[in-house]
């Protein structure tokens, strides 16, 4: 949203987008239709890219599947992800910009070799798609002959293309891989996205100095935005690196940029992130999360009802005088219970009254339950057993021993007291940068919010579980007691054992009230 109000309206402005519209957050879903309804109603003015994240072996590892299934169904995923197969995988801004999400290919000789793409397919871990998709500027892009602490020889002249090690999957590509392809394709530059960056956008990368331990050199912390070194025939910068998620996975306390090119000129717009709306505790909706107060406070009018007559009136009801009227309605309903109660022993009536009134106690606390769920369920993410955080889960979870898919939401509440600033989040989040290799299996859906209590202990021997809400409320209607101090249970009991009345009980007064 704020992307349009920085940018302006449609009216004025074309937008296009680099990809990556889905994964490690909580709006996932809501983000993709939006832009999908955007392109419907605006189908010349807004060109969306895919991402290497827009793939089913991502969505599935981290938190758009779970958040689908939690939100909607399965199949709105499976749709989701035929439409992700058929956004393009490129652009070309006025005939001079190259735009892609990740970046260049060593087989990407021709714009035309794009054509050739088969993207209705999932993205493999080798090829043009794949490159295109997860491909990164070699660290130190442009002064890459220099010698670094990685490399104390530097790159060799003629090195276009090296393994990228970070990404575990494509390569990394130097600054003449690009300046030949910008010349072969008659380009000016490559717009591109795929890497978070702390102001937004980065025009160079991290420049190098002088290590003082051993007179090698390494990486500069702190980035420093200069232009990135310009192609030696068009002097433009041969390529800028655009991130419009501030504050991304609410972490990194980056700022967010897109690039304005208006008239021939181009400008650099930042912007800062703004505070999430608001949502009940688990995507709840408001049905789901609001019934349980409903039915408690019901439950609780129905034994209010119960307990209007006390002791004393049940006890006096013979005793208060009727019309003639009433005293024969009266006889003949008696005539009709009498009759009744000779089919029906008394203590059988009496224990059926207890029964009936003792079972809206239970739902009483079947719905308290349900209510402090409601009001204490705050976290997404269940437990992995052993007490291993699911990876990408922050901050720790990046190693786990045995990898298995995120589960929906990043424990931001975590995050910030590991997490001071974008080089700390880098650091922390580096794992999650590369291709996941893992077996796709079944997902371990998020139980319903109403039917769950996250983090309830239960166990024996000193061994915890996660306890369902199904399971507490099967032991609450089974239970024998109720954790009320026994009013239902004497209130059952006196009703149940009261007489029957030779008129009509009285009603209070206004100035009366039940005990």
């Amino acid at each position: 949203m704020k992307i349009f109000d920085v940018g302006g309206s449609f009216a004025e402005t074309s937008y296009l987008f680099l990809g990556d519209y889905v994964d490690r957050g909580y709006f996932g879903i809501e983000c993709l239709l939006y832009l999908y309804a955007l392109k419907l109603w605006y189908p010349d003015r807004l060109f969306l890219l895919r991402g290497n994240h827009e793939c089913r072996h991502l969505t599935e590892y981290f938190t758009f599947k779970r958040e689908c299934l939690h939100k909607y169904s399965v199949t709105v995923y499976e749709a989701c992800i035929r439409s992700f197969q058929a956004l393009p995988v490129s652009a070309l801004l006025d005939g001079k910009f190259f735009c892609v999400h990740g970046g260049i290919s060593p087989e990407l000789m021709k714009l035309s070799d794009i054509d050739k793409i088969d993207r209705f397919v999932e993205p493999a871990s080798v090829g043009l798609l794949c490159d295109m998709l997860w491909s990164d500027p070699i660290p130190g892009y442009g002064e890459e002959h220099k010698p670094t602490y990685e490399r104390p020889q530097g790159i060799p002249p003629g090195v276009t293309f090296e393994p990228n090690h970070t990404r575990g999957c494509s390569f990394y590509f130097t600054y003449e891989a690009a300046c030949q392809f910008l010349e072969r394709n008659h380009l000016l530059g490559i717009f591109r996205g795929h890497e978070a960056q702390d102001a937004g956008y980065c025009m160079s990368y991290p420049p190098y100095f002088p290590d003082n331990r051993n007179g090698l050199t390494r990486r500069a912390r702190v980035i420093r935005y200069t232009m990135h070194r310009k192609t030696p025939t068009k002097k433009f910068p041969s390529l800028i690196t655009v991130f419009s998620a501030p504050n991304y996975l609410d972490a990194y306390h980056n700022r967010g940029a897109i690039i304005r090119y208006k008239d021939k000129s181009m400008t650099i717009r930042q912007y800062n992130a703004s505070s999430h709306p608001y949502w009940l505790p688990n995507f709840m909706d408001a049905f789901t999360w609001s019934l349980p107060f409903v039915g408690a406070k019901i439950t609780e009018m129905l034994l209010a009802i119960l307990a209007v007559c006390s002791d004393r009136e049940l006890e006096e009801g013979s005793s208060h005088t009727s019309s003639e009227e009433d005293e024969e309605r009266t006889r003949a309903l008696a005539e009709i219970e009498e009759d009744e109660e000779e089919r029906v022993h008394p203590s059988e009536r009496r224990q059926e009254i207890k029964n009936k009134i003792l079972a809206v106690g239970k739902m009483q606390r079947v719905f308290q339950l349900l209510r402090q769920e409601a009001e204490s369920a705050t976290e997404l993410a269940p437990a992995m057993p052993g007490g291993i955080p699911a990876p990408g889960t922050w901050p720790g979870g990046f190693a786990a021993p045995a990898p298995a898919p995120d589960a929906l939401g990043v424990q931001t509440a975590q995050m910030r007291r590991y997490i001071r600033s974008f080089d700390d989040a880098r650091r922390s989040d580096i794992a999650n940068e590369r291709f996941p290799q893992y077996a796709p299996t079944s997902i371990p859906l998020v139980s319903v919010p109403s039917m769950r209590v996250p983090g309830l202990p239960h166990g024996e021997e000193g061994h915890e579980e996660q306890v369902s809400m199904e399971a507490l409320i099967r032991h609450a209607l089974e239970e024998e007691g109720l954790s009320d101090g026994g009013v239902v249970e004497r209130l059952a009991e006196r009703i149940a054992r009261g007489r029957r009345p030779n008129g009509r009980p009285r009603g209070l007064k206004r100035f009366e009230t039940a005990p």
